[in-house]
């Protein structure tokens, strides 16, 4: 004869529910904090790095790393004393270096000789001349190779810092120099400003 067990009290049954729920719900609430231990770390970590930087007397703003004691900036017109000229380069790229200095670092536009930093560029060369893919004996894809030297004035520490930026850009031999340029200038122009901004800002 099979005895039938007897089942449990409807409060053990009750008591085992809850205490499985309160372990659920223990180990959510431990996952959660762990997760917002972490992150609170990486925010202290972060902030740590900062009050370093400022330490130091270096302040970081988006892409640029300038000491705190610079804070006024001249930029020279960009001249242009390549073989080859386009017109429309020097007066685009000046344009469009200013605009990165004045929304990228917190220096101050000012026309004085007086200025903490003071920029000087020069287009050295425009070649458009160059051949870098040949098919059947003709030419597929033209070079046009682009050169600007930079002089860096550092009033107060009474330095200069001089240095070339240069990029290729290729264009399909089937179009003109004038198309070539209409289709890279966009390109040149953001290229070689990133580049004389990144050399300035960026190595210090």
């Amino acid at each position: 004869m099979v005895e039938e067990k007897t089942p449990p009290p409807i409060w053990v049954l009750a008591k085992e529910h809850f205490t499985e729920k309160l372990k659920n719900t223990t180990l959510k609430n431990n996952y959660f904090i762990s997760f917002f231990t972490r992150n609170l770390l990486h925010a202290f970590v972060f902030i740590g790095m900062l009050i370093s930087l400022s330490a130091c007397g270096i302040y970081s703003f988006r892409d640029a790393v300038i000491p705190d004691n610079i804070k006024t900036v001249k930029i020279g017109f960009i001249e242009n004393k390549a073989r080859y000229v386009n017109p429309q380069l020097a007066p685009l790229l000046t344009d469009k270096l200013l605009q990165k200095i004045i929304s990228q670092t917190k220096l101050t536009r000012t026309n004085s000789d007086d200025a903490h930093y003071q920029i000087f560029a020069t287009i050295t060369n425009y070649d458009p001349t160059q051949t870098v893919g040949v098919s059947e004996q003709q030419a597929t894809t033209n070079r046009l190779t682009v050169t600007v030297h930079v002089v860096l004035k550092k009033t107060l520490d009474n330095k200069e810092q001089e240095f070339d930026v240069s990029r290729n850009f290729d264009f399909s031999a089937n179009l003109t120099l004038n198309q070539a340029e209409g289709q890279l200038m966009e390109d040149i122009v953001r290229n070689i400003t990133d580049d004389i901004f990144n050399q300035i800002f960026s190595n210090w």
